[in-house]
């Protein structure tokens, strides 16, 4: 039964790999058809063995830079995403690949070329990535019909936290037809309860119940999905050590090696001296603009804090009015429905170019690119109140975007902002840096990234957040 069920699920996942690499394989053989057709009459006779090798190389320099940029934007997460959303990260992962292989092209020939059969190239794409996103959403919910789904957790915060698994497009993957509250920590007097179920979740229960449903899972092969503690993720960026008998797994804080340290500064430097070169014209148009429109000052600087409890200013443009902080509460925006938000503060807000002159911070070398985002002071000190463990976002650099801007939501609790700035201290390499950077240009276009916190709140911990119990007090029970 066991082997049946393997190999039928095998089998599913093998058919999905071939709808993926159809795509990704006709979207190579396009480009290799508009480059044969509109470049290669550009080789002479005279170097057409070497022509042959560039049309060659350039096709398979394609395909590389489209893969890495497929899995930038998780252009086929069929079933996970709607037909939209996966439409626009194919667009995005094909529009990066042709701009790189534009810049290629025209170093190569020393001569910017005439853009023209990309920009074909690039509608063409649309139709077959349509088609695509169309295809494989429905080939996956005719393999994988609504899963009978049950949900597990401690209690009402652990309950909140399943967040959007209970709305669309969720509710095609999952059939929830029961959650339990469960503050015991024997496995064995839920196992009867777990019967029957194709997925179950599992948010908050005790250490000792929440292994036992893991091993539950594997044994049976029923997807099994933890929102991990604090503690889990710290553990994700464990170093096994071999120097002992049994195995060992070291834990400490965040340790950047100096090649990183050194090659990111550096890759941060260029980057933001581009940016500022190439955008120059927008910000000083818009600085223009913030100042005419009420007289007041069109940079705003505001206490951040970096590693290691570092403060520093950072700058940007002013979106609201002069007096947003006249009582000297530090507030976090509460999105459209601020008040204190300005017209041109609101333009700028969802176009993100309130954010541009952090550009200057990341030069200067108080943020980088990529890191945990820098919170005020105050509303630091009101998180950690609460959850202590908040400050060890502070073991790297804060960043201009990050795993929480990405993955999560501008009013995400801090709670989930720790855990997202926690997977991404564990992951931390320049590929990841390149990645969630060009990740963030998706972000840009995402109505729930300028979301804020409900309105009358200070901050974003609405509601109370308990500290995660130690394994002592787990095991009193």
């Amino acid at each position: 039964m066991d082997h049946r069920h393997h190999k039928r699920e095998y089998n599913k996942q093998l058919a999905l790999l071939g709808v993926k690499f159809l795509h990704f394989i006709i979207s190579v053989g396009l480009f290799y058809i508009f480059w044969m057709l509109f470049r290669y009459h550009h080789v002479t006779v005279t170097v057409r063995e070497i022509g042959f090798r560039y049309n060659y190389f350039m096709v398979i320099a394609y395909a590389v830079i489209l893969f890495f940029f497929n899995r930038t934007y998780n252009s086929y997460l069929f079933g996970y995403n709607r037909i939209r959303n996966m439409l626009f990260s194919e667009f995005l992962s094909q529009l990066f690949s042709l701009v790189v292989v534009y810049v290629i092209v025209s170093l190569s020939w020393a001569k910017w070329r005439n853009p023209t059969i990309f920009l074909l190239m690039l509608v063409l794409q649309l139709f077959l990535d349509l088609l695509c996103s169309y295809c494989g959403n429905w080939f996956y919910f005719r393999l994988y019909p609504p899963r009978k789904t049950l949900l597990i957790y401690r209690n009402l915060i652990d309950k909140r936290r399943f967040g959007s698994i209970k709305g669309k497009p969720s509710e095609r993957l999952y059939d929830i037809v029961e959650e339990f509250q469960y503050e015991g920590d024997s496995f064995m007097e839920i196992r009867h309860k777990l019967e029957g179920f194709e997925a179950i979740f599992v948010a908050g229960v005790n250490s000792r119940c929440r292994n036992g449903i893991l091993k539950y899972c594997q044994e049976r092969s029923i997807p099994g999905f933890f929102l991990p503690h604090i503690g889990d993720v710290i553990m994700q960026g464990a170093e096994h050590i071999q120097s002992f008998d049994s195995p060992v797994l070291y834990v400490n804080r965040k340790q950047v090696n100096p090649e990183y340290r050194i090659f990111k500064r550096i890759f941060d430097f260029v980057i933001a001296l581009i940016f500022l070169l190439i955008l120059s014209p927008a910000i000083l148009v818009t600085a223009l603009v913030v100042k005419l429109y009420d007289g007041g000052p069109a940079l705003y600087k505001q206490t951040r804090t970096t590693k290691d409890g570092k403060s520093f200013k950072i700058l940007k443009f002013r979106s609201m009015r002069v007096d947003a902080e006249s009582d000297g509460i530090a507030r976090l925006s509460t999105g459209e429905n601020d008040d204190r938000i300005t017209p041109v503060g609101r333009f700028i807000r969802k176009c993100r170019i309130d954010e541009l002159p952090q550009l200057i911070n990341i030069l200067k070398g108080d943020m980088s690119f990529v890191g945990p985002r820098p919170e005020r002071p105050e509303i630091a000190e009101q998180y950690c109140e609460k959850l202590p463990d908040f400050q060890l976002r502070l073991q790297v650099k804060a960043g201009l975007t990050g795993y929480a801007q990405v993955y999560g939501r501008y009013n995400n609790d801090p709670y989930e902002k720790l855990e997202f700035d926690l997977l991404y201290i564990n992951h931390m390499s320049i590929l990841t840096d390149i990645q969630i950077m060009f990740a963030t240009f998706e972000v840009l276009f995402s109505k729930e990234s300028t979301a804020g916190i409900t309105t009358g709140a200070i901050t974003a911990m609405d509601y109370p957040v308990e500290e995660e119990a130690t394994e002592e007090a787990e095991e009193k029970g």
